[in-house]
């Protein structure tokens, strides 16, 4: 390294920045790129998350660095997923550079996180991010059902978006990304994230999100993909009764009500409203349509 080390391997504001100037990389709106620049901030998400000696962690979106260099000094190895060219064929150098006794943990996989099926060594047991806004929630529920072994979540994301994930029903904001991340898990806010933290800084807030995969699945004879339907079709037109918000997903709205009131849930009520395991009960009560069978 050109610059004097520093007290720790960590990367600080102007760190991130001669690495970005070294490899001609100007962050992207596009991708939603931020990049963390305080030590201080890794090390408490780090914390955060709850990150054991251990664990074998996934990253996604890595960017520069910053949050993989404090995962390495927590976890027994961590896997970075990286879609830009340029950053994924940089971060092993970083890694190397900065903290070489740990280099033989990492791994990298030069992908886009949304069509990622496997890992390279064990199979990880935490998620911890730096999620783009723009595609954090299919990310993150793309990882937790592909990978079961993940029990620990931590996950940064805009604030509007932390707030979706965690609402419970009832809430205004209470959506389906709240009702699908909680088939997978239990879900809460777990800390606020200034904007000074980050190059360049956001013109919104940032959020953190810990979800701690469920012991017991949602019991259910319906399928996820099933119960998703539901959701989906509850919220397509959220001002909307569930009877008449159903009656695409049913066939029709008398339809929509027998299933409805099957589950033991009232017509008259708006998805918002229901528990994840009420909108299984529902998908367990559809009648098969006879053009379905054709």
């Amino acid at each position: 390294m050109s610059s004097s080390p520093t007290p720790d391997a960590l990367l600080g504001p102007a760190d991130v920045r001669e690495l970005a100037a070294a490899l001609g990389v100007r962050p992207t709106k596009q991708r939603g790129q931020n990049f963390v620049i305080d030590a201080n901030t890794v090390r408490r998400i780090v914390r955060t998350a709850g990150v054991r000696p251990d664990d074998v962690v996934v990253e996604v979106g890595p960017g520069l660095g910053s949050l993989t260099l404090a995962l390495l000094e927590a976890a027994d190895r961590v896997t970075a997923v990286e879609i830009d060219d340029v950053l994924a064929a940089a971060l092993p150098a970083t890694v190397a550079a900065r903290m070489p006794e740990r280099a033989d943990r990492f791994a990298l996989v030069h992908s886009d996180a949304l069509h990622v099926t496997e890992l390279p060594g064990p199979a990880p047991t935490a998620l911890v991010a730096n999620l783009p806004y723009n595609v954090a929630v299919p990310v993150l529920l793309h990882m937790l059902d592909t990978f079961a072994g993940i029990e620990r979540t931590l996950v940064m994301v805009q604030a509007e978006v932390a707030d979706r994930l965690a609402a419970a029903p009832g809430s205004k904001v209470y959506g389906v990304p709240s009702v699908k991340a909680n088939w997978y898990a239990d879900v809460k806010r777990a800390g606020a994230i200034g904007r000074t933290v980050f190059w360049p800084a956001p013109n919104v807030d940032s959020g953190l999100v810990s979800l701690v995969r469920r012991r017991e699945p949602v019991k259910t004879s319906a399928s996820k993909k099933e119960v998703f339907a539901v959701v989906d079709a509850a919220f397509a037109q959220r001002r909307k009764t569930l009877r008449a918000a159903l009656a695409g997903w049913a066939g029709s709205a008398a339809a929509a009500e027998a299933a409805l009131v099957a589950a033991g849930v009232s017509p008259q009520a708006r998805g918002e409203a229901l528990t994840v395991e009420e909108f299984a009960r529902i998908a367990e009560h559809r009648t098969a349509q006879p053009e379905e069978s054709a």
